[in-house]
């Protein structure tokens, strides 16, 4: 029963994706990632045996806890790209308001010169 649960999961995490994606409310770049882990899922769904040979290679004594040993380093990767962009992105918005009081404070400056011009 928990193999077509996971099967159906991951075909719509999958398919979740892709309609971010036509839509454009994912950007590829992450859209490569997402859709990565959607594939990784889905092949954990129909070879659940994989992540129990993976478990012993490792030496993990319970599968479970390498899949969530894996989960938490996702999520911690995904976290720290997204601090990162947003870091970014910030700066940047910082960046274009200060170039906008600028060039607004010479637009008023403008404005002020030209109406000053006119009254005489």
């Amino acid at each position: 029963m928990i193999v077509p649960v996971g099967i159906a999961f991951a075909l719509v995490i999958l398919a979740i994706i892709v309609v971010l994606l036509m839509r454009r409310h994912l950007r590829e770049k992450y859209a490569v990632m997402w859709l990565l882990i959607g594939a990784a899922m889905l092949v954990l769904a129909f070879f659940p045996d994989l992540l129990s040979g993976l478990a012993g290679l490792l030496g993990v004594l319970v599968p479970a806890n390498l899949f969530f040993a894996l989960a938490v380093a996702l999520l911690t990767g995904v976290t720290l790209h997204l601090s990162w962009e947003l870091s970014r992105a910030e700066e940047e918005i910082r960046r274009v308001a200060e170039e906008v009081a600028i060039l607004r404070a010479e637009v008023d400056d403008l404005r002020a010169n030209n109406s000053g011009d006119r009254s005489d």
